[in-house]
């Protein structure tokens, strides 16, 4: 090739082209764009009210890395410190309060305390309300007191009340009076030991008292201050007019009628 043809042929390729390139624009313009942009920001909001509220509700509920609010959760279980409220039933293998602190369950209505077996059967219920507390079953406690200046009644409206102790069981009002009162029959038995009554008075009221026999002298006078305790053999006790000699012989008529 000649230099002139050379630089013709160069000439040739640098000269510009008359045709007209096809320009195809890249990315998302209009409604698109716009939508995009609202999508991201409330995108954006809604990060940041749900970062709000999380944070708001950490420092209302108190979360810590040993649990939340009045609950502490330790390697012995869970410990709740000041006033808890429950809506549904809590179940605990033990609750105990604080060291030289009270344990408060307070409610509305009442508290009831039930305890099942391995089966879920019903073996023991401790139900607390205005007249005092109710035992479902038996109930094992080494002291049983009232509050100071308030009374201490125990009473079973439809069944029996039974008080059994290996080493026998005392009852003591150190600064009131001691009361039992019943329905129909009081029974002190002792099996092996004796009945012994200690004090300054003993009072038995509204005893019956007998009469005299035809066969008795009469030697009394009408107006009898005096009386002879007697008993009769099924163990009821009665009065008999108190004479030079015993004269509950002359009265035992009232035995015949018990």
């Amino acid at each position: 090739m000649t230099r002139e043809q050379y630089i013709l042929a160069t000439q040739q390729n640098n000269l510009p082209r008359t045709e007209n390139a096809q320009l195809y624009p890249v990315g998302i313009y209009g409604w698109r764009k716009r939508c995009l942009y609202f999508f991201v920001l409330l995108l954006l909001v809604t990060m940041i009210v749900n970062l709000a509220m999380t944070i708001w509700i950490l420092k209302v509920m108190n979360f810590t890395v040993d649990g939340m609010g009045n609950l502490r959760v330790t390697k012995k279980g869970i410990r709740l410190e000041g006033i808890s409220e429950f809506l549904l039933p809590l179940y605990v293998k033990e609750i105990h309060s604080r060291k030289d602190s009270p344990l408060v369950l307070q409610s509305d209505r009442n508290v009831t305390v039930n305890a099942r077996n391995h089966m879920g059967q019903l073996t023991g219920q401790l139900t607390v309300g205005t007249e005092g507390a109710v035992f479902g079953h038996s109930v094992e406690t080494p002291h049983i007191r009232a509050e100071p200046s308030q009374d201490l009644r125990l009473e079973s409206p439809t069944r029996s009340l039974i008080m059994e102790a290996p080493r026998g069981v005392q009852v003591s009002a150190a600064a009131g009076d001691f009361k039992a009162t019943c329905r129909k029959e009081l029974h002190l038995q002792s099996t092996e030991g004796e009945i012994f009554l200690n004090a300054d008075t003993i009072r038995l009221g509204n005893l019956p008292t007998g009469s005299f026999s035809s066969s008795l002298p009469s030697s009394s006078s009408s107006r009898q201050t005096v009386y002879e305790l007697c008993v009769c053999p099924n163990g009821k006790l009665y009065l008999s007019p108190a004479g030079v000699g015993s004269t509950c012989q002359y009265s035992s008529n009232i035995c015949l009628w018990s």
